[in-house]
C-alpha cells in the first residue's frame, strides 16, 4: 500500500529527540515520532510504596497522559471526570513494567523514581514513543544523580526501545501512524532490548484470526526499528556508565 510521505512498509517516522527539553527534572526529552510528540521526565524521590519498606529496594514507576488537544477533538482531562481510565493505566503499567526490566532497583536506596509522559500532540505510537523517549530521560537522570554523588553508578543493564507493527491491506508495516492504525487488520506493540531480548508483545487481530507468518514479520520488522531507535539512544548516550 502506499505510505503517507512516501514512506517504505519497513521505515520509521521522522525521529527527533530534544534533550534537556524542561528546566528542572533531573532528565528530560521531547520525544518526536513524525507527528507524534511526547515529553517524558524522570525524577528521583526519597520513598518507596509501602511493600518495599525497610527492605532497602528502590521502585521505579511511570504516570502517562494525554493533552486536551492532543488529538483532533478536545479530550476531558481524566482528572475532571475524576478517574482514570482503563487505556491509561494499562499504558502507565507498560512503561513501568519496560523501564523496571532493565533497572538495578537495588542500587538506588529506598527512593522511587518517577517517569513522567505527557502527550501532547498524538497520531499513532503514543505508548511506544513514550517508553522509548522515557528511557532516554530515565538515563540522563541517573547519570545526573550520579555526577551530583548521589548514586555510584547508572543502574541500568541495557538499552531499550519500543516501535509498533501491523498488517495493512495484506502488507506488514512498521511504526502506523494513527490512518494505517485506524485500518489495520492487526495491531502489535513491541517493546525490546539492545541485545534482542523481549520485554513485551502485545498483539490483536482487530477483524480475524492472523496466520503466524504475520507474526514473524512483524517481529523482523519490528526488531529492525528498534535496532534503528536503540542506535540512536546510544548516538545521545553513550556508554550506560
Amino acid at each position: 500500500m502506499a505510505r503517507s510521505n512516501g514512506r517504505k512498509n519497513d521505515e520509521l517516522r521522522p525521529i527527533r529527540i530534544t534533550r534537556d527539553f524542561l528546566r528542572y527534572p533531573k532528565g528530560s526529552v521531547l520525544m518526536e515520532l513524525g507527528h507524534t510528540r511526547v515529553i517524558c521526565t524522570a525524577s528521583l524521590e526519597s520513598g518507596v510504596p509501602h511493600f518495599l519498606r525497610d527492605s532497602g529496594q528502590g521502585w521505579l514507576t511511570a504516570e502517562y497522559s494525554m493533552l486536551p488537544m492532543a488529538t483532533p477533538e478536545r479530550n476531558m482531562r481524566e482528572s475532571s471526570r475524576g478517574r482514570i481510565g482503563g487505556r491509561t493505566h494499562e499504558i502507565q503499567r507498560l512503561i513501568g513494567r519496560s523501564l523496571r526490566a532493565i533497572t538495578d532497583l537495588n542500587a538506588f536506596g529506598e527512593r522511587t523514581m518517577y517517569v513522567d509522559c505527557d502527550v501532547i500532540q498524538a497520531d499513532g505510537g503514543t505508548r511506544t514513543a513514550s517508553i522509548t523517549g522515557s528511557f532516554i530521560a530515565m538515563v540522563e537522570a541517573f547519570r545526573s544523580l550520579k555526577n551530583d554523588g548521589i548514586i555510584e553508578r547508572i543502574p541500568v543493564t541495557d538499552y531499550i526501545a519500543a516501535i509498533s507493527a501491523g498488517v495493512v491491506e495484506g502488507d506488514v508495516l512498521l511504526d502506523l501512524d494513527y490512518k494505517e492504525d485506524s485500518q489495520a487488520h492487526v495491531d502489535m506493540n513491541i517493546v525490546m532490548t539492545r541485545s534482542g531480548r523481549f520485554i513485551e508483545v502485545q498483539g490483536t487481530a482487530e477483524q480475524e484470526p492472523f496466520h503466524r507468518d504475520y507474526l514473524d514479520r512483524m517481529i523482523d520488522v519490528a526488531s529492525r526499528g528498534i535496532t534503528e531507535l536503540t542506535d540512536r539512544q546510544i548516538e545521545l548516550l553513550g556508554d550506560l556508565n
